[in-house]
């Protein structure tokens, strides 16, 4: 039986109110994880182009 399963028969016995909760915590869950891919990707690009934004020509718009 897969987790999904499992998850499914402890949910279907908890009375709706309950159910919702977890139907909740698992878009939360979701979302959380989505947030972590895009701050990896960010991070990811950050270094790649650190040597294109830390340069002495660029040098004035660190200061407007």
């Amino acid at each position: 039986m897969s987790i999904a399963d499992l998850i499914y028969e402890q949910v279907k016995a908890l009375p709706e109110p309950l159910a919702r909760e977890v139907l909740d915590f698992a878009g939360f869950l979701r979302e959380r994880q989505d947030r972590a891919e895009w701050r990896n990707l960010a991070a990811a690009q950050s270094r790649a182009l650190a040597a294109v934004w830390d340069n002495a020509e660029d040098e004035v718009w660190n200061n407007a």
